[in-house]
């Protein structure tokens, strides 16, 4: 240990950096190593953690700016009202549990009285304590910021393409079997107040977006070492510093544990133990609806005949130099109202299932340190109330898969896409599905198991997905496992950065014969369907791809403008291509007006490609922005680093999207990946980024090169 230089030195706990900058703990007892993870987390990301519960209290007009998009970021944030009945969740903790959060504050606290980020004392921000109740805060960010940028945004693309005159056969096709209980008229009375999640909120570079993932477990009769391999590569938005994780490792006695947090949370959110490794994705599980409410004086329509009050919720947002903002909600069993109920009208309301959640995740979160076996592993994650996909293996040669999240019990016949009238008692839920009804394996047939944010549902006993991003990336990554034998440490590394497309191949069969006989067309006819950065193929490709998207489901369907609205300042056509290139792919649509799919494929081709190839990766430059001054200053002060040049696409399985939304840029990337294998006590990773928050650290961005070359580090106890 004398080799190391200590960020702490006490008798019952210790802390230092190995060569990585990563934070090793090492603690007396569990408790004390909380406390070390607590003092790291408000060292490295103190900037993070704050500004995440600036953000989530809705302050941000009060402590950092009062423009109009910030004061619709804290709207959207007192509208959710995640601060609410935290002490109720506090009191669900464990004691043990409860012990471990307070530890985990005292050590954040401990290193808050010593510094706290300059960037806050520039605000003239004095920031109080980490308190518990700021861990069930971000417990329920976390846990609802992918919803917040896919489900709530399609159901509401929905409410709108109905009030636009969408016809139903259109939105059968796009949305086949998710309609049912669709009141056409009613919702075309519908008084929209805003979307239900501001793109400001959506997007702002503070939040986590743990939206499009990939993850992997092998067993031991497939591996060169006869033990079972683990890989997780999370896609979230690449294009800020720091990165969303926060590397650490952990260790008490003989104990370890190895991987990634999230500053403000304690507990490993995905890595391994000695005895078992985990890695999450997102499910797209559907856990959030709307009910139409008929609203009159101030209160909604129940069993037809009887109008209830609604409760009132007054809030007053503060904001710097600029006289407050008094604003009032509206709730009921339904959730939040979108609008003003005294004024009558037709109205939605929503709720998400995990509102009045956070203890129970804390619970199991930290009793993964002690987990043994995938089958205690599933039990724990399983019981997690946000909404991911697990893949686990362990030291005795099992793996496994588990689903989590609280899925609403609807009536039989829908599906929580469509918005239904609220006063009829059968629209109600009935309570959540047991985790072990969701879709759950213990040591698959095929020796190995896949998810990347596809339909899962038939490993469950019902179906908690409605709408998937797609089955590309999980075809391929199954493709890659399947064909090869005594797979080993270095082919995962393959996987993760594999840039081959399968849903480029399933539009080339279609497309190649119909390319006309340019120089562009002769390009993309010898494409390999590879999405690498020098490819002039991969470009040609997406201006065809997109101009077909603009032509089906704009000059056709939705128009023009709202398409292209949809393509160039959305995430739609980004999480939910799927949907859309089940029309695209089909031989005939009533999207196509009565045109042949060859003929628009040929006349697309022929518009689209009268452009110059360039390279795939002129298209693909990124800049890595701070969370607070990114784009303020000067590139040289070093804020802000790039641009660098992101390989792949929407549906490989290494994701290179680059897009924007709410008229800025943003990423889907595997911003952490890492690998498990049970042959050794460690842990190989490389981050977009490196540990610390603070610029002018060495640590600032130092594993990002790592990153960019496919370079592992090796994370040990």
């Amino acid at each position: 240990m004398a080799k190391h230089r200590f960020l702490v030195n006490e008798p019952w706990v210790k802390i230092w950096r190995d060569e990585h900058g990563v934070p090793h703990v090492e603690g007396r007892d569990e408790i004390d190593l909380y406390w070390g993870l607590g003092y790291c987390h408000a060292k490295d990301r103190g900037l993070q953690m704050l500004l995440m519960r600036i953000l989530g209290r809705g302050q941000a007009s009060e402590h950092l700016e009062a423009s109009h998009a910030m004061l619709d970021i804290d709207l959207f944030f007192r509208r959710m009202n995640w601060g609410s009945d935290a002490a109720v969740e506090i009191d669900k903790l464990t004691p043990r549990a409860k012990e471990i959060c307070l530890s985990y504050c005292r050590g954040a606290n401990e290193y808050f009285t010593q510094k706290t980020p300059w960037e806050f004392k520039l605000l003239g921000y004095h920031p109080e304590p980490w308190r518990l109740e700021d861990i069930i805060l971000l417990s329920r960010m976390t846990g609802y910021l992918t919803l917040a940028q896919s489900q709530a945004e399609i159901e509401h693309l929905l409410v709108e393409m109905v009030q636009a005159g969408v016809s139903l056969a259109k939105l059968e096709e796009l949305f086949p079997g998710q309609l049912n209980g669709l009141e056409e008229d009613l919702i075309r009375n519908l008084r929209l107040g805003h979307r239900l999640v501001p793109a400001a909120v959506t997007w702002n570079v503070a939040l986590p977006k743990m939206m499009a993932s990939n993850n992997w477990v092998i067993a031991g009769s497939k591996t060169a070492s006869g033990k079972p391999i683990l890989a997780n590569d999370p896609h979230l938005e690449t294009n800020r510093l720091p990165n969303v994780w926060y590397e650490t490792v952990l260790t008490h006695g003989d104990r370890y544990a190895l991987g990634a947090t999230m500053p403000g949370l304690p507990g490993i959110l995905i890595g391994r133990t000695n005895d078992l490794a985990w890695g999450a994705t997102y499910t797209f599980m559907d856990a959030i609806d709307s009910w139409i409410e008929q609203c009159r004086d101030g209160r909604y329509l129940r069993n037809r005949n009887e109008w209830a009050p609604f409760r009132e919720r007054k809030e007053i947002i503060h904001r710097k130099k600029k006289t407050p903002v008094e604003v009032t909600f509206y709730e009921n069993e339904h959730g939040v109202l979108d609008g003003n109920p005294k004024q009558e009208g037709f109205y939605l309301a929503t709720r998400w299932s995990g509102s009045h959640t956070g203890a129970l995740s804390l619970n199991h979160s930290i009793e993964m340190w002690h987990a043994e076996s995938v089958a205690e592993g599933m039990d724990h994650l399983g019981k997690f109330e946000s909404a991911f996909n697990w893949v686990l293996a362990d030291r005795h040669g099992n793996i496994g898969y588990q689903m989590s999240g609280l899925m609403p019990k609807r009536r039989v016949g829908v599906s929580g896409l469509v918005p239904l009238p609220g006063w009829k008692p059968e629209n109600d839920w009935d309570g959540f599905v047991d985790y072990r009804d969701l879709p759950r394996c213990l040591n698959p047939e095929q020796g190995f198991f896949v998810t990347a944010n596809n339909d899962l549902n038939a490993w469950g006993k019902i179906k908690p997905i409605n709408i998937s991003m797609g089955p590309y990336r999980a075809e391929r990554i199954t493709e890659l496992i399947s064909q090869q034998a005594n797979l080993r440490l270095y082919d995962m590394m393959n996987i993760h950065f594999d840039v081959y497309s399968s849903q480029a191949e399933e539009f080339m069969r279609i497309l190649e014969p119909l390319l006309p006989n340019t120089a562009a067309g002769r390009i993309l006819a010898e494409w390999d369907c590879s999405y690498a950065k020098h490819s002039a193929a991969a470009y040609l490709f997406e201006q065809f791809y997109h101009r077909l998207l603009q032509t089906v489901f704009g000059r056709h369907g939705l128009g023009e403008e709202v398409t292209g609205f949809l393509a160039q300042e959305s995430g739609i056509f980004v999480d939910f291509y799927s949907n859309f290139d089940r029309i695209l792919l089909s031989e005939d649509s009533v999207w196509f007006a009565h045109e042949k799919r060859d003929d628009i494929f040929r006349r697309v081709a022929e518009e689209a490609l009268a452009v110059a190839p360039k390279p795939w990766g002129n298209m693909q430059k990124l800049t890595l922005r701070h969370l607070l001054l990114g784009g303020k200053l000067p590139k040289l002060a070093g804020f802000d680093r790039g641009p660098i040049t992101l390989a792949g696409g929407r549906a490989t399985p290494h994701q290179g999207q680059i897009y924007r939304s709410a008229g800025r840029v943003t990423s889907f990337a595997p911003s952490f990946r890492m690998i498990a294998d049970f042959a050794k006590d460690e842990l190989h990773t490389n981050l977009a980024g490196g540990p610390s928050d603070r610029r002018f650290s060495k640590w600032y961005c130092s594993d990002l090169k790592n990153w960019l070359e496919g370079k592992y580090k090796i994370l040990k106890p």
